[in-house]
């Protein structure tokens, strides 16, 4: 068992993969500010946790925090699509000047594995779908907001494997495709979607207006499989890599919007909306490589969008809860 480092512990994804972590034995230093994330995420876990809290554009505290570590995992970033038109400057800020961070205070602590998340947005619209790790990434507009995300998580990548090549003993990207459960917070597609179905129940119409016309397609992947991908690639996969982590149940947003209505018991109409510049028509990664090292997701669709439905309909709307962004 290893001493490992979570750097946005407290985020959707992360405070999942801690949790696996002390589930599989390891020891596990949780790093945030809860600028994104919420502490509360961890609240109840069991194990060997130690939380630190700083900001991971901080280096000497990281420096600190990674000393006697294993591995680190690097998730810490401002996510989320309405936070990429709003807060661009803060997302690179964040995003950029992190990696740079984390990957010297590897280096400087002597940390001998470094995973480092990165983001299915860095190829914009793919060129081929189901789409290939080897593809050009392309930031296409540098006025759009929308792509400080992806130009960040694309520098990201360039970061650590040309800063720690030579250091460390094994580097790994992954890029997540549309990661989907329980509390991933509101500013997402498939909860802003429940409660748009729970809306349209209250007011007792069944109208719900989608970004744009809803064709546009994604592979959703649950969380539970995920971090199972995150962490097969870590233990199986090779050092210089990135893989895909994700599903390749395709899926229209329309098609999304009906699942999610019937998960909620409920009968709705569709209407087209104002479509975000800037969107993607068509997501799919290709899982090629994690198959090969024996991932195989396992929640298909319907039984994950149940799991979330599930669980959003017993937990607090987005106007009750405190989210800074």
């Amino acid at each position: 068992m290893s001493k490992v480092a979570v750097t946005g512990a407290g985020g959707f994804i992360g405070a999942y993969l801690t949790r696996q972590l002390l589930a599989e034995g390891h020891e596990v230093t949780a790093i945030d500010n809860y600028l994104r994330g919420r502490a509360s995420r961890l609240d109840d876990v069991e194990g060997p946790l130690r939380r630190v809290d700083c900001d991971v554009r901080d280096r000497d505290a990281l420096v600190e925090a990674f000393r006697g570590h294993d591995a680190v995992f690097h998730l810490a970033a401002i996510n989320g699509t309405e936070n990429f038109y709003t807060r661009p400057a803060l997302v690179l800020d964040v995003g950029v000047r992190g990696a740079i961070a984390v990957c010297e205070a590897c280096i400087d602590a002597g940390v001998q594995d470094l995973v480092v998340a990165s983001s299915a947005e860095v190829y914009q619209t793919p060129a081929i779908v189901p789409t290939p790790e080897t593809i050009d990434m392309i930031i296409p507009n540098s006025l759009n907001p929308r792509y400080s995300y992806g130009g960040s998580k694309l520098i990201s990548e360039l970061i650590a494997f040309n800063y720690c090549r030579d250091k460390l003993a094994k580097v790994q990207v992954f890029r997540p495709h549309n990661i989907y459960g329980p509390d991933m917070g509101w500013k997402h597609v498939i909860p802003q979607l429940i409660d748009k179905v729970r809306d349209a129940c209250d007011r007792g119409d069944r109208g719900i207006t989608l970004q744009g016309s809803g064709t546009e397609t994604r592979a959703f992947c649950y969380v539970d499989d995920a971090v199972s991908g995150i962490l097969r690639m870590w233990q199986a996969g090779d050092t210089m890599n990135v893989y895909h982590i994700g599903s390749m149940e395709e899926v229209a947003i329309r098609d999304l919007a009906q699942r999610v209505a019937g998960a909620l018991g409920a009968d709705i109409t569709l209407l087209d909306g104002p479509a975000a510049e800037g969107g993607t028509p068509r997501r799919c990664p290709d899982i090629a490589k994690m198959r090969a090292l024996g991932y195989l997701p396992q929640v298909d669709l319907d039984e994950g969008v149940r799991r979330t439905a599930e669980w959003y309909c017993a937990n607090l709307r987005p106007e009750d809860v405190n989210e800074l962004l």
